[in-house]
């Protein structure tokens, strides 16, 4: 695994690629990558931060896993390849998009659209093993991913933190409020959706709202 990411993070983030669970994770996902088949492709691990630069990250939204089916993960979280058919989670993101802002439920799954305006898409586990739900976690990943969380908290000011289910939720900890929005809610999937914890959150019109006020672009959902 190199870890190919875009040269506006590396200030923040280099002294935990010198950290010995780095280390120990690097070798563990080089052996994964060669011995199994994994995902996201391996030119694409650090993909959420190579599409969203450190100095533009307004929105991040915080996902578990990668996606664990063939073609699926393109290292954003809840995002999905040009012609996948779109997971549960994210059409549940789609229809409250359709539903808060009156916006056409989109063809493509791929939020790399999102991602190029601003918006952070980090799962706390960067790694999977193909066909096997978090196969990768507790093995540094998101050690890291915690350490992202808290770079942006003390080194951006109004960034709109969206967390979604329980998992998420658990990073409020490492965000300072009094500099930042968080927005929490159930998760998209269709267990906690179906249940009322996910519609209606309205989520996107919040942010945009947040982002005006903050007199920053808002986000084209």
């Amino acid at each position: 695994m190199n870890v190919d990411i875009h040269k506006s993070w590396k200030p923040y983030l280099e002294p935990e690629f010198e950290k010995p669970y780095f280390k120990d994770l690097v070798n563990f996902v080089k052996t994964e990558y060669k011995t199994t088949k994994c995902f996201p492709p391996g030119n694409q691990i650090f993909n959420a931060f190579n599409q969203c630069h450190f100095n533009d990250v307004k929105v991040v939204i915080i996902g578990q896993d990668p996606y664990h089916d063939d073609n699926q993960a393109n290292g954003l979280c809840f995002s999905v390849n040009d012609g996948i058919k779109h997971p549960p989670s994210l059409i549940n993101i789609f229809k409250e998009i359709e539903i808060d802002l009156g916006i056409p439920y989109p063809e493509s799954g791929n939020l790399l659209r999102w991602a190029n305006q601003g918006v952070l898409l980090l799962n706390a586990t960067l790694t999977v093993r193909a066909h096997q739900a978090g196969s990768h976690q507790k093995k540094g990943w998101e050690l890291f991913t915690d350490e992202v969380i808290k770079t942006i908290s003390n080194n951006k000011n109004q960034v709109v933190f969206l967390l979604w289910g329980g998992y998420a939720k658990q990073k409020s900890k490492l965000i300072n409020p009094k500099k930042h929005h968080i927005l929490s809610s159930g998760h998209p999937s269709p267990l906690s959706a179906n249940r009322g914890y996910w519609f209606g959150n309205r989520h996107f019109s919040k942010t945009n709202f947040l982002l005006e006020q903050a007199f920053l672009p808002q986000i084209l959902w």
